[in-house]
């Protein structure tokens, strides 16, 4: 009985403490008064945001714009390595003709887009013929040929200026027979271009593959 009055006993002194805490509290917060602070507004110098996310900040980024995914430097530009890219035409004529074939037309259809990506490119058309005639005569053809891949290639909009041609008529065979097939295989006009463009190094991450092997 003495336990249970000794607890009533604290339980009424807290809660009598409290009442008078919570008293001086409230009067002390009416009486007290303060003026309205506007909230302050930074004044911010640099430019803390980072538009193109390669985790350069805009005041330190010299190369803004960087491709999502970059490797890069402090300064928030790329590092740049040289790509080589390679386009080649083989067409085949008919016997003392300069007249592209339709299944060919896809080879110049391609070199014109490949030139068109590689502007600062050009094409040395090269035209030649089999043995069968005088060397006089597969000149000539050669050199048609060679004329004829030409005006192909303008017709998709690749100028003058960025295309040679020169004819070999028969002094470079790819085959020495007699026969037909050795002739057909002759009867030719070749090209190749290399496209050279710098390209931004990608940082390595957990879907990044290794080239193969060749």
């Amino acid at each position: 009985m003495k336990t249970n009055l000794l607890s009533v006993a604290i339980l009424g002194a807290l809660i009598s403490n409290l009442s008078w805490a919570d008293a001086v509290y409230f009067e002390k917060d009416a009486d007290d008064e303060y003026d309205y602070i506007d909230t302050p507004v930074a004044n911010q110098t640099f430019d803390l945001l980072d538009e193109d996310r390669d985790g350069v900040i805009n005041a330190r980024d010299m190369c803004p714009g960087t491709p999502i995914g970059a490797e890069i430097n402090n300064e928030g530009c790329g590092t740049m390595s040289a790509s080589r890219s390679q386009m080649q035409i083989y067409i085949l004529f008919a016997n003392d003709s300069d007249v592209i074939s339709s299944p060919f037309m896809n080879q110049i259809r391609d070199m014109a887009m490949f030139l068109k990506d590689f502007p600062q490119t050009s094409i040395e058309l090269k035209g030649y013929t089999s043995k069968v005639g005088s060397d006089e005569y597969n000149l000539d053809l050669s050199k048609r040929r060679a004329t004829s891949a030409k005006v192909a290639l303008k017709k998709y909009g690749i100028t003058d200026d960025r295309i040679r041609i020169v004819g070999f008529g028969e002094s470079e065979l790819v085959a020495e027979g007699d026969e037909e097939i050795s002739h057909a295989q002759n009867r030719r006009v070749v090209a190749t271009v290399v496209g050279l463009e710098n390209v931004v190094d990608m940082e390595w991450d957990i879907y990044t593959t290794l080239p193969r092997k060749r």
